[in-house]
């Protein structure tokens, strides 16, 4: 019961954060371009003066002096929710969640081709994870906790509960289960009614009425799902791409924000709809015809304008623009589809819908999120049928071809292995330093074997360490092998049974990477040293334990993620 309190407490917080943010954003987008009533940034046929370009071009300053500032006096890296829950139990500091909402909003507030919703999940995951702090929380109930203020923040933004539910199990937790249920469902619901009964500018997609489906639309709309997936692939890659054009370019970190503010101004002289998150662009479309060349026009400017975007350094995600740039997709599917087979029927709605959330899963992840979302915008429960095996095969093809969604890509980028959110922090915690023994006999690597058997008799021990006149490791006796092997006449000492002289393990090593030493040197027992080039011998670690700690350590995380604790 308390945790369920807890979360709801963090939904609403989540709730106030996502009105806050947005609030301040959009007056941010009206002071800065002048923007007429009731209309979104990229929802402008045109930019009001062709001076605005320039004023992303001056977010990038700022956004170059922070990058300035964190490198001059926090050179670390950010952490954000997935990274929290996968590696460090949940432990979110409240430094890492206001830079990261701050940069975010710098990004967004002045035009560049970035999402709000990174500010809004870490701000919610931020407190989230500060308050099971405080009240001294279990380390799976934290991450329960930590998913419950991305959901909450989820829900807020895009008025679904559901969604943001799904969000934080398939994304930030990493697993559904019973014993998760209950709060992160209590937070999505929470933020949902405190972010509306604080009137926060909320970004539900009206899509409206639509056609039936017919059992003959199912097959292209699996083959969009195909397209979205391998289109979702080339987005990943592109950004990549443009990252590593930056850094050829050997501009200072802090420059390169400017010049990447200069492309999208640009870009924005040219359509408007590259302009920040793109929800005014994606209604604009959604409830209006445009030609086809028109909308591939807008699609290619609107994907090189988030790719220079995060590439050259701003701070935000592509989770919005990944549902526009899919809602254009679909659109251009269904006018093809309508030319080589009119008799189909694609309604272009509908096949903006199904791309949107096909793109969506395979560059943000989460099948379910994204088949939710499309659920509560279109309250048409007989289209979801077709989301959901379009965001499957989505999923599918981004995994056999790729292996990564966008966050967890960027982890791979800086040289971590994450692939999801699952906890694989207590694996790296479980290391040999907590595991080894510290008392180690040890022997000189040139002791004659006789005085060995005269020291350790049979019994007294089954294993020691030789070591060489320096105290590095020498080798690993066998006392078994001391007492049944004749001594050589011309090397009578302890040197010719020494066993795994190569083998050794290091402190830091986790049991996973212990595991594989062990597999590879057949060995039941190797010594611990203080470093591959120093060898001092500090402890030793048995295979069996290591299984036993293993073992127990695995026991526990099913038992957390079962909610029996």
């Amino acid at each position: 019961m308390q945790i369920v309190l807890l979360a709801c407490v963090v939904g609403a917080f989540a709730g106030m954060a996502v009105t806050v943010l947005s609030n301040a954003a959009h007056l941010l987008h009206n002071y800065l371009f002048s923007l007429p009533v009731d209309v979104r940034l990229s929802g402008l046929l045109q930019l009001s003066n062709p001076t605005d370009a320039a004023i992303p071009v001056v977010g990038g300053a700022l956004m170059g002096l922070s990058i300035w500032l964190l490198k001059r006096y926090r050179n670390r890296s950010l952490v954000d929710p997935i990274e929290a829950n996968a590696l460090l139990g949940g432990r979110l500091s409240i430094g890492d969640t206001l830079i990261v909402a701050g940069q975010t909003m710098l990004s967004n507030g002045f035009g560049a081709s970035v999402g709000l919703e990174a500010a809004y999940t870490q701000t919610g995951s931020g407190f989230a994870s500060r308050l099971a702090r405080a009240f001294n929380l279990r380390r799976n109930d934290v991450r329960t906790l930590v998913g419950c203020g991305a959901a909450g923040a989820i829900a807020a933004a895009f008025d679904a509960p559901l969604t943001g539910a799904f969000y934080g199990f398939e994304l930030i937790i990493g697993v559904y289960s019973l014993a998760n249920v209950a709060p992160v469902l209590a937070a999505s619901v929470s933020a949902s009614l405190m972010a509306t009964q604080l009137g926060a500018e909320q970004f539900p997609i009206e899509i409206g009425m639509m056609p039936p489906l017919t059992p003959h639309q199912y097959l292209p709309f699996l083959l969009l799902g195909l397209i979205a997936g391998l289109g979702s692939v080339g987005i990943m890659q592109l950004v990549t791409l443009v990252e590593r054009a930056f850094l050829a370019a050997r501009l200072h970190p802090a420059v390169r924000p400017v010049f990447g503010g200069a492309i999208v101004g640009l870009l924005a002289l040219l359509s408007p709809q590259v302009l920040s998150s793109g929800h005014g662009a994606m209604h604009l479309f959604l409830t209006n015809h445009f030609a086809f060349w028109t909308v591939l026009a807008v699609f290619s400017l609107k994907l090189l304008a988030s790719a220079v975007s995060l590439g050259s350094g701003f701070r935000g995600g592509l989770f919005f623009a990944s549902l526009f740039l899919g809602v254009l997709l679909g659109n251009m599917f269904a006018t093809v589809m309508n030319v080589i087979s009119p008799a189909t029927g694609i309604h272009t709605t509908m096949a903006a819908v199904i791309g949107m959330t096909s793109l969506a899963v395979g560059v943000v992840g989460g099948p379910l999120t994204m088949t939710f979302l499309a659920l509560e915008s279109t309250r048409d429960l007989a289209i979801t049928g077709v989301v959901l095996a379009a965001a499957v095969v989505s999923s599918i093809v981004v995994r056999s071809t790729f292996g990564y969604s966008f966050s967890t890509w960027r982890f791979h980028l800086r040289g971590e292995t994450i692939r999801s959110a699952n906890d694989i922090g207590w694996m790296r915690n479980l290391t040999v330093r907590s595991m080894m023994r510290t008392d180690v006999r040890t022997v000189p690597a040139d002791m004659p074997i006789d005085d060995f058997r005269a020291q350790f008799p049979l019994g007294s021990a089954q294993r020691v360490i030789a070591v060489d006149a320096e105290g590095r490791y020498a080798g690993m006796i066998l006392v078994p092998d001391a007492h049944t092997t004749s001594p050589d006449i011309s090397d009578p000492t302890v040197k010719p049974l020494l066993r795994h002289t190569e083998t050794v393990l290091v402190q830091p090593m986790n049991a996973k990477a212990a595991a594989a030493v062990f597999e590879k040197a057949k060995a039941e027992e190797l010594p611990v040293v203080d470093g591959l080039k120093t060898r001092k011998v500090v402890g030793l670690l048995t295979e069996a334990h290591l299984i036993r700690r293993y073992s127990e350590e695995l026991e526990k995380a099913h038992r957390d993620l079962s909610g029996d604790s």
